[in-house]
């Protein structure tokens, strides 16, 4: 029997705040963009750039800890799986989006909480098992 792999790690800059919602069982779950960026010289020497947003989703106590500590321009590593939705709008416009979703999170650079104070709290937390259908039930 083969085993898939499907695991991401990033190291990027969050580009807003977190924003955090709670599914109809009351689930927590928290939404934020990471940006990473690349540099690199072309063979004539040029140099060039990039950056690469990925839509990060937490679940549970992870999305509590992401949303209490996480600011927009705070460096953090992510580490979790790819997922990719498809959804239809209301004008029957297919829709996909691919995310990453987190199942651990490192605050790197200065630390510190939605109060800008410092912390030495949630240095290091990990999610919850993200199993079951807490996913299914929040389509956004």
């Amino acid at each position: 029997m083969s085993r898939g792999l499907n695991k991401v790690q990033i190291i990027g800059h969050l580009g807003k705040d977190p924003e955090m919602r709670y599914t109809p069982s009351g689930k927590p779950v928290t939404t934020f963009s990471v940006a990473v960026s690349r540099s690199w010289n072309s063979a004539d020497g040029e140099r060039h750039s990039e950056t690469e947003w990925f839509n990060v989703v937490a679940w549970g106590n992870l999305a509590e800890t992401c949303k209490q500590y996480l600011l927009k321009g705070q460096q953090v590593y992510i580490e979790g799986r790819l997922q990719t939705r498809r959804w239809d709008d209301k004008e029957g416009q297919k829709h996909t989006s691919v995310e990453l979703v987190a199942n651990e999170m490192v605050m790197l650079g200065e630390r510190r909480d939605a109060n800008n104070s410092h912390s030495q709290d949630a240095d290091n937390a990990s999610a919850e098992s993200t199993t079951g259908t807490a996913e299914d039930e929040f389509p956004f």
